[in-house]
């Protein structure tokens, strides 16, 4: 069971690792806007997001599934920062690719705090991530802890080599392509906001 829910839990921080969303989003933001370092202190965000929700899942599973109002209250917070930083992707200035340049700051707080704005992160550790580690424990108590593990360490390593290659190319775009590559984030970034305010209004009725 334990070898069982490791895999699993590599497997699913593959597919989350790559699949598109906010934070994905962001890390490829960050990484064309401050490079490799900006990148990667972005992508280990879910270290100190999706850690703690591990813990807290395991006992508020059944409570987030019959209190809407949290889901609703991070929906809505969540659409507001996506759309705010998604305007800001149509402002950023190129580059200018000098090695003695000051690294941006702020890389890795934005990065938290999309994923903590992120409804979708809750929606799978309280209802999907909880449930399955909390029945697993009633059988071997370690095997949460390897899902919980090999997930988070994989999900953060995809999202890093993603930060890495973009980093590779962003040398070679033009100015053009630079502002076009922020603007699909940018595009990206409105549209998960859409996606947050839609979802909120969903729950109005539930709340």
């Amino acid at each position: 069971m334990i070898l069982g829910l490791a895999i699993a839990g590599a497997t699913l921080g593959i597919v989350e690792g790559i699949k598109p969303g906010p934070l994905l989003t962001m890390v490829i933001r960050e990484t064309l806007s401050g490079g490799l370092r900006a990148g990667l202190w972005t992508a280990a965000a879910p270290i100190f997001t999706d850690g703690p929700l591990v813990i807290v899942s395991l006992f508020a599973a059944a409570w987030i599934a019959t209190n809407p109002t949290a889901l609703l209250v991070i929906s809505a917070l969540g659409a507001a920062f996506l759309f705010k930083m998604g305007l800001e992707c149509f402002g950023i200035d190129p580059p200018t690719y000098d090695e003695n340049a000051p690294v941006p700051t702020g890389s890795f707080k934005r990065g938290v705090i999309t994923n903590l704005l992120n409804p979708n992160v809750y929606v799978f550790w309280f209802l999907i991530g909880g449930p399955l580690m909390a029945a697993a424990a009633d059988k071997e108590p370690i095997a949460p802890v390897a899902y919980a593990i090999t997930f988070l360490v994989t999900i953060m390593l995809v999202k890093a080599a993603i930060a890495y290659a973009f980093d590779r190319a962003r040398g070679q775009f033009s100015e053009r392509g630079y502002k076009a590559a922020l603007g699909v984030c940018g595009v990206l970034m409105i549209g998960f906001a859409a996606g947050y305010a839609y979802q909120a209004y969903t729950l109005l009725g539930q709340v």
